[in-house]
């Protein structure tokens, strides 16, 4: 990927800087991610585990929900910070809800190590189950 734009790197900022507040006593593996809606607003959310495992919250859907909990109805980009050496892009769970917001969201991961992945969410979920299908 080319060098990111200085709005995709103040979301991957913003998601870097949330993974500080992650609550993860259990996997240790801190997570931030960072939405921006069409309005041009950005929301951040962390991973917070649970003694439970089942009840973990990943960082993605819990930026998403900030999100929406403040009227966005339509995500335009998310970027999600993770401790490594490689980018890990979301798990399957976050792209399903991302869809629910948008189709052609561009999805940004970073890391500690060089580069950050970025790709089209109907890349990363072809052919999603999404609003049009109701």
């Amino acid at each position: 990927m080319a060098k990111p734009s200085a709005e995709v790197e103040t979301l991957i900022e913003a998601a870097r800087t949330a993974s500080r507040a992650a609550y993860a006593p259990y996997s240790h593996f801190k997570v931030g991610a960072a939405v921006l809606t069409d309005e041009g607003a950005m929301h951040a959310g962390v991973n917070v585990e649970n003694a439970s495992y089942g009840l973990t919250i990943c960082a993605e859907r819990n930026a998403i929900f900030q999100a929406v909990a403040r009227g966005a109805r339509h995500i335009r980009a998310i970027a999600i910070y993770t401790p490594t050496k490689t980018a890990t892009p979301p798990c399957g769970a976050c792209r399903q809800v991302l869809r629910e917001f948008g189709s052609d969201i561009d999805v940004y991961s970073a890391c500690d190590g060089p580069g950050v992945l970025h790709h089209k969410l109907d890349r990363l979920l072809p052919e999603a189950f999404g609003p049009d299908n109701r």
